[in-house]
């Protein structure tokens, strides 16, 4: 019976019999769930990773105005860049901090300098040996003044940036005990001399060379053989990521076998996918939220108690039941959950409260129907959620009126462009970077034109103090600075939801889903 049950165990492995089928047949012989599951999970480590192939993937938020220049990362583009791009370090699936061109890093005792050792020989696509003088020069490229890149915001305490033989060593205004967490930024793909020549080309060192670019329809790429970690990733001949913006079609892909991966699965048709033969659901809790976004600047939005007022008539909980399905938490209005150290756990959850966002409505001054701009790839069910916040606004005597934008060309002509919308966050590694990426007022993606200047002082202050009970004290500040005089509303913190066929291998969900991390590169397809 042993004989039979690893047989069939690795068959699973190979893609020749689903887990069900496993199951049924285990059961048949009278093994029971628990070991048949550990036979099969030593299987998939005995089977190790397996070559060839093409791996295919079918993700949204692209569109047609995208590029490769990792400045502009953003979506879909974050996915593709991390199978062609390499980084000098990269958060590992648990949070931990994994070494990528970085071999070594250290620091002066007061955070204030740091030094970054680059590996030898690593090879760039385009043969050329990647230096320390191309990790300086891509660090120059995006944390220069006139840079627009979504990492500038990160990288504004850098006071000086010299490349020494192997070394790059950072000098920073005021010290950051964070920095090498700063570096798993997914913008900060190490090009050739930067990027400063043709930041588009998409040249870089990581395990898949460019082979397809066509924005908003679908990006591919070879496998490099001068990849520098062959042992870890890029065992698929090539890979294929298709841009499926629309949900339903992005699953029907999945069933069909057009593709092996897909992100994004809407929480309401879960259970549905779960019963569909050789289809598996990965969930991942971690630091992703959902927020509505106001420009601070911008009428009405620039009146404190219309904000407070449509952050008050925002139902939470209605939100985390009937659109994440259980699937995540509700938020408090500002972009920091328990996932994250420091994490202030004292702040008085925001609630419900129709009577009290009357009142600031009222206090406002403000008349007529608000317009909230919305879109299938804001996040899953966002339209769906943008009917719940306008029947949630009646209660409270708003008018919010919904217009669903059209998927291709929300991320260029909504998101960042209009004064009230929806978006979605990963999250980042750390605090700081989080606060630093969007809520100081030079970030170029400070989406809700948030400038406040106590808010940017703590922010300093934080990234310097060396006293963990200090440091929690002042991001519990800078919390409450968002929450109560910001432009975003956080409504809930979603669980990622993936789904992946069961052909594929080496699956591992990140701490912000299939977007966080390497997944088609590190994945193959079971032979």
């Amino acid at each position: 019976m042993s004989q039979e049950l690893d047989h069939l165990s690795r068959h699973v492995c190979r893609g020749g019999l689903s887990r069900r089928e496993f199951l049924g047949r285990a059961a048949a012989l009278g093994v029971s769930a628990t070991f048949a599951n550990s036979l099969l999970a030593s299987a998939a480590l005995a089977e190790g990773p397996v070559r060839g192939g093409i791996i295919k993937g079918g993700i949204n938020g692209g569109e047609a105005t995208q590029n490769l220049d990792p400045a502009n990362f953003v979506t879909a583009m974050v996915n593709f860049g991390k199978c062609w791009g390499e980084y000098l370090v990269a958060m590992g699936p648990n949070g931990t901090l994994e070494h990528r061109l970085a071999e070594e890093i250290g620091s002066s005792s007061d955070a204030k300098v740091w030094t970054f050792k680059i590996r030898q020989d690593v090879e760039f696509h385009n043969g050329k040996t990647v230096t320390a003088q191309d990790v300086v020069a891509t660090l120059e490229r995006h944390s220069d003044e006139k840079s627009k890149s979504g990492a500038k915001g990160i990288l504004q305490n850098i006071e000086g940036l010299k490349a020494d033989g192997r070394n790059v060593i950072i000098t920073l205004k005021e010290p950051n005990v964070d920095l090498p967490y700063l570096m798993t930024d997914f913008h900060l793909v190490i090009q050739p001399n930067g990027g400063k020549d043709n930041p588009a080309e998409g040249i870089s060192a990581g395990p898949y060379k460019v082979t397809v670019n066509e924005p908003g329809r679908r990006h591919g790429g070879e496998r490099f053989a001068n990849f520098w970690q062959p042992d870890k990733m890029g065992f698929a001949d090539q890979v294929e990521l298709f841009i499926i913006n629309d949900d339903t079609a992005r699953i029907s892909a999945l069933q069909g076998g057009q593709v092996h991966i897909v992100n994004m699965v809407q929480p309401k048709i879960v259970d549905l996918v779960k019963r569909v033969p050789n289809l598996k659901i990965e969930t991942t809790s971690g630091p992703g939220h959902y927020v509505y976004d106001m420009f601070c600047d911008t009428a009405p939005f620039d009146n404190r108690d219309l904000r407070m007022a449509l952050k008050l008539a925002v139902d939470r909980q209605e939100m985390v039941d009937k659109i994440l399905r259980g699937y995540g938490t509700v938020g408090n209005d500002f972009p920091i959950n328990s996932s994250y150290p420091l994490f202030p756990d004292d702040v008085e959850q925001r609630q419900f409260d129709p009577d009290k966002a009357k009142f600031h409505y009222k206090k406002s001054g403000h008349s007529g129907p608000i317009l909230l701009r919305t879109s299938d790839v804001a996040f899953p069910g966002a339209v769906d959620a943008a009917q719940l916040y306008q029947q949630s606004c009646t209660k409270a005597g708003i008018t919010l009126e919904v217009k669903k934008e059209p998927s291709d060309g929300y991320w260029s002509q909504v998101w960042m462009k209009q004064p009230f919308c929806n978006t979605f966050w990963l999250g980042r590694p750390t605090q700081d970077q989080m606060y630093s990426t969007t809520y100081f007022s030079k970030a170029p993606w400070n989406e809700t034109h948030f400038f406040n200047e106590k808010f940017d002082k703590l922010l300093s202050e934080a990234r310097a103090e060396l006293d963990q009970d200090k440091r929690k004290n002042l991001y519990r500040e800078m919390a409450l600075i968002v929450r109560d005089e910001g432009g975003v509303i956080v409504p809930m913190f979603n669980q990622s939801i993936d789904a992946t066929s069961d052909k594929i291998g080496g699956y591992g969900g990140g701490r912000s889903e299939l977007m966080d991390g390497y997944a088609f590169a590190k994945c193959w397809l079971k032979a």
